[in-house]
């Protein structure tokens, strides 16, 4: 098998090089498919005359701002404080410039067949980074500094690091050729398909990958997990899951706080993570924006974030506030320039190991105190689960299998989340109008609006108490909720569901309904009309990917061909265009 895996490899380098050497065309049509994936590769080299600087970017045909340049550059380094030697992997995430937030036809279909949490954001950028240092007395400074970037809007974590994990350190050893044989691979790849076992040739290996489908949440996890249905595998290939966070080596120290923490994750409060590399702020970050999975995080996040970047300023200013975003930090200066932020994760040296990290008082005390642990004075609305903890710390004692504990944590996390959801999720259903209000010849209704008071009135026999033995102001919880963009993205998705539901319906409303007759008395401009809203109905409904049989969708357009017919000549041909 090595020698294949030569053989292959030795293949793609040379192909690079035809490439490479034809001076082929720079047109961006012939990178189409690597933009599925991936925006570009980056190599972030350090001068002595300007710094961190972008050293070249691939493909060719990509254009970065002044300002996306600027952020990548700092972001794709340690702090020089942090001392890390070696090599380093951490994952970033930056705005991207307004011109690129329109969303590609390819990722708009991956987000509609995809869970929430691996949806594309149009607005920003994932990065997931490799970071090389060692000694080298031939240089000026007498080290070797470099990054390679993948910069994607596909969050992936897992994929994406394995990945880089095999690109730069053949960038390393081959230079600029084995980047431009990795995107002439990446090039050949399918499109990202929720649901479908993917085969991803690069470098001479395979990279065998599932994206989770829209599911019910065990089954998602499952799926994060890389259990499918992957029965055969090619030759040289390695089977790696999109997502993969060992959430119980992260959250060790802090376990016994998990509950707290949850809370404040789940209302998207200000939450600051430090750690001595960007490595270990950058997990932290990520594992516990997956805190409240099923559930979309969607507040702003970083998992590691600088003195340097762009929006340094927003984050830091005294006048507004802090915003509802988690950052990831390493430089120490943080701790005085954020010390008015309510919660603070402070990690230690000793990460992955089970060290309980004592609760402390948020404010000035933590400028100062530099030892690990949880500076909040945040009261939780829920008693703590201790029998969870009990569990999870007696496993360390036990020496239980880390996937095992990780299972576990998962699990309670999971089920807190669904006891928490569960109520919202009946309520929202409740908003639906009667099936009787429903019209062929008239607007479909709207749901009803969202009523707080009536919410809360159905706690008292359908709340949490059903699913959850957590007792405590689950009411007080949830009007914090209210106010953060967590329930503002949740309820905006479901409340456009809700509405293109009774599209769906009236839909089937029309489906039964004698068009024949109706367009007798009608005025050429009402049967138009009809026409052009029964049209726009159908583009709504599978632009939303809302239920439409076939039966239903042959019955109607043999409908709109009634009524097309009944229309004088000269209309009829512009409508059946």
């Amino acid at each position: 098998m090595s020698n294949n895996i030569n053989n292959t490899h030795a293949e793609t380098l040379a192909n690079a090089n035809d490439k490479h050497d034809e001076d082929s065309d720079t047109d961006g049509e012939q990178w189409e498919q690597f933009a599925n994936w991936i925006h570009c590769i980056c190599v972030v080299t350090f001068d002595l005359e300007l710094g961190q600087a972008l050293e070249s970017v691939y493909p060719p045909t990509v254009t970065l701002t002044k300002q996306e340049t600027s952020n990548i550059c700092y972001l794709a380094f340690p702090d020089s404080n942090s001392g890390c030697m070696g090599d380093t992997e951490f994952t970033i995430r930056l705005q991207c410039c307004q011109s690129k937030r329109t969303l590609r036809n390819e990722h708009s279909d991956y987000n509609s067949k995809c869970p929430g949490m691996l949806q594309v954001n149009s607005a920003f950028y994932w990065g997931f980074v490799y970071f090389r240092q060692v000694k080298d007395i031939s240089l000026p400074r007498g080290y070797f500094q470099k990054s390679v970037v993948i910069l994607s809007k596909l969050p992936f974590n897992n994929l994406f690091t394995k990945i880089i994990s095999l690109i730069a350190p053949e960038y390393f050893d081959n230079g600029n050729l084995s980047l431009e044989a990795a995107c002439l691979n990446i090039d050949q790849w399918p499109v990202p398909t929720p649901g479908v076992t993917l085969n991803l040739p690069l470098l001479g290996s395979v990279f065998q990958t599932y994206i989770p489908h829209q599911s019910s949440s065990s089954s998602l996890l499952l799926q994060l997990a890389g259990v499918n249905e992957v029965t055969t595998s090619p030759e040289n290939s390695i089977q790696t899951s999109v997502e993969d966070l060992n959430l119980f080596e992260i959250f060790q120290p802090i376990v016994s706080h998990i509950d707290m923490l949850w809370e404040l994750v789940i209302t998207a409060e200000p939450l600051i993570v430090m750690a001595s590399s960007p490595t270990h702020c950058s997990a932290m970050v990520l594992a516990l924006t997956r805190m409240i999975s099923p559930l979309k995080f969607c507040a702003d996040h970083r998992p590691y974030f600088t003195i340097h970047d762009s929006e340094f300023k927003q984050f830091t200013s005294k006048l507004q506030g802090p915003p509802p975003v988690i950052l990831g930090v390493t430089n120490p200066f943080f701790a005085k320039t954020l010390h008015h932020w309510p919660h603070t994760i402070r990690l230690g040296d000793d990460y992955g190991k089970y060290s309980k990290y004592k609760l402390k008082k948020s404010g000035n005390t933590k400028i100062f105190d530099p030892t690990p642990g949880v500076y909040t004075s945040y009261k939780p609305f829920l008693q703590k689960d201790k029998a969870i903890i009990k569990n999870l710390v007696a496993g360390i004692n036990l020496k239980r299998p880390s996937e095992v504990q990780t299972a576990l944590l998962r699990k309670h996390l999971l089920e807190l989340t669904h006891s928490f959801m569960i109520p919202l999720e009946r309520y929202m259903a409740s908003l639906m109008p009667l099936l009787k209000n429903i019209s062929p010849f008239k607007a479909a209704p709207m749901p009803l609006p969202f009523n707080p008071d009536q919410f809360f009135a159905m706690l008292e026999t359908a709340g949490p108490q059903l699913t959850s033995g957590i007792k405590g102001d689950w009411i007080g919880l949830y009007r914090r909720f209210f106010k953060s963009p967590n329930f503002s993205a949740w309820f905006n998705i479901r409340y456009t569901e809700l509405t293109m539901k009774l599209q769906a319906l009236q839909l089937e409303a029309l489906c039964e309904a004698d068009l024949k007759s109706w367009v007798h008395d009608k005025a050429e401009v009402e049967v138009v009309d009809m026409v052009l809203k029964i049209k726009n109905k159908i583009t709504k409904c599978e632009q939303h990917a809302v239920g439409m049989n076939g039966t239903v969708r042959r019955q109607l357009e043999q409908k709109l061909q009634d009524i097309i017919c009944s229309l004088p000549d000269d209309l009829r041909n512009i409508l059946q265009r």
